[in-house]
């Protein structure tokens, strides 16, 4: 049961050969067994798990079930859920207990979904390894001593070991496409307003975006249609239909065209057998009638730069809230209020988020804004230029999501500029807004590799349909780790 999709759980719900509370205490009987090992869960809230099966078994009993009614995720601890911790993987909110449901978890509860628990990621989605947080590093199931990819790593981690069936993400630089191809599942990172931002804790907020993590396209499809929606509370949510994700996962791929940008193939730290991977998994879609279109994202080699720029100033932002007086982590003794905010700061953040902190209001200062903030914001207009220029011709865009597999842990922990070019294939998607997705497309040194599916605004759609069909012809999706004790 622990490898079930969401499709194969829904079915053994519906026609009643297991019920919510057998499936519910058979994750959690596994999270207790295994957590230990990969450090994915933060807080696990069993006793309203198995609150929330018992109440969904009776509906399903009733027949008014929703569209999750009963089925087990998990939340990232960056998402606020009511009477229950809220840390964005930070001492600074170790002692934050959420008076109000994010408008995901909402959304999820209307649904009949039952949560397991709050998930592991870096300090307030700072990342790319999994290793910020507050609460120790996460351990990918493929091998225990390497990362899980983050900032989303406890996420990615529950749903490749078995702990989870599904998790939700949060994707400010690649942050759940690059674990879910660290560690071999199917992640979805939704258009720049797609899915609310209400209840979710700011990173950047002109880059983070929420979306499902699952092992399937079928099972984020069936996710994102209860995620999406317009919401009043986030100005910067779209107002428009969510359309049945799922209608037209099996439209024919005949005469799609896929863009290869050719430039991104030529990055270097690109390992070679990445790109073999990738070069075949193109190869089953042109055997399913996709054309392969050679393009150019001229700008996207210095997507790293400019993101590296904009992500800490609006980061600098968020988290001058966190000042040790309203809410979160204040310092012993303060002797007066000057010391109050600076220790309460210094003590409360890692050390990846004052380095993020400190070059955020560096690039904002009087003297450096127009030399840097203003100049990366440009480049971020030329590389939106870019993508559109090139979905004039091309339906989809493919790419390798990572240069690399998961490397070790604390391999690149003392190096921020290595750990940043885990993201290079990632970033320059989310400073375009636009959505992708990541889908298991083979091995290396029995690691997992992921391929990234590009689509222009709001073609969440057309992306899980590509992704749909290659997974309807391969089976990497269907490999799973063998879990360690």
């Amino acid at each position: 049961m622990n490898f079930y999709t969401l499709t194969e759980l829904k079915a053994l719900l519906s026609s009643k050969k297991s019920s919510s509370l057998e499936i519910t205490q058979d994750y959690l009987a596994r999270i207790k067994k295994f957590n230990k090992t990969y450090n994915a869960f933060i807080t696990v809230t069993e006793d309203q798990a198995l609150a929330q099966a018992k109440a969904a078994d009776v509906r399903l009993q009733s027949g008014k079930a929703d569209s999750l009614t009963g089925i087990p995720l998990a939340q990232k601890d960056i998402f606020c859920t009511q009477g229950v911790k809220t840390s964005a993987g930070s001492k600074m909110l170790d002692n934050f207990i959420s008076p109000y449901d994010a408008h995901v978890v909402e959304n999820f509860n209307k649904a009949g979904a039952v949560m397991l628990g709050k998930l592991n990621m870096d300090e307030f989605a700072m990342g790319s390894s999994n290793e910020t947080s507050f609460y120790g590093k996460v351990h990918n199931p493929w091998d225990i001593t390497r990362i899980p990819g983050g900032s989303s790593g406890g996420s990615s981690a529950a749903v490749a070991a078995g702990l989870a069936p599904a998790a939700t993400g949060t994707d400010t630089g690649g942050s759940i496409r690059q674990p879910a191809a660290m560690t071999g599942i199917t992640g979805l990172k939704p258009t720049y307003g797609r899915v609310s931002r209400y209840g979710m804790i700011a990173f950047a907020s002109s880059l983070d975006q929420a979306g499902p993590m699952a092992q399937t396209a079928e099972d984020c499809a069936l996710l994102l249609n209860v995620m999406a929606g317009f919401d009043k509370r986030d100005s910067t949510c779209a107002e428009l239909d969510v359309p049945d994700y799922t209608k037209t996962l099996n439209d024919s791929l005949e005469g799609l065209k896929i863009g290869i940008p050719e430039n991104m193939f030529a990055l270097q730290g690109l390992d070679a057998e990445v790109t073999i991977a990738i070069q075949k998994a193109l190869e089953e879609y042109e055997k399913l009638g996709a054309k392969l279109v050679p393009i150019t994202l001229p700008h996207s080699e210095l997507a790293l730069q400019a993101y590296y720029v904009i992500a800490p100033a609006e980061c600098s932002s968020n988290l001058s809230r966190y000042d040790g007086v309203r809410f979160g982590y204040r310092c012993e003794d303060p002797i007066d209020l000057y010391d109050l905010y600076t220790r309460s700061r210094s003590e409360g953040f890692g050390q990846e988020v004052k380095r993020r902190i400190l070059i955020g209001t560096h690039v904002l200062s009087a003297g450096y804004y127009d030399a840097y903030y203003r100049k990366a914001q440009q480049l971020r207009h030329l590389i939106i230029s870019d993508f559109k220029q090139a979905f004039e011709a091309v339906d989809v865009i493919v790419s390798p999501t990572t240069p690399t597999t998961a490397f070790k842990l604390g391999e690149k922990f003392n190096d921020p500029v290595a750990m940043y070019l885990s993201d290079v294939f990632t970033l320059p998607v989310n400073l375009a807004g636009l959505p992708a997705i990541s889908i298991p497309a083979g091995f290396v040194n029995q690691l997992p590799i992921g391929l990234q599916i590009i689509g222009p605004d709001f073609a969440e759609a057309k992306i899980l349909n590509v992704a749909h069909q290659y997974q309807k012809v391969t089976d990497w999706h269907q490999h799973h780790p063998k879990v360690e004790v």
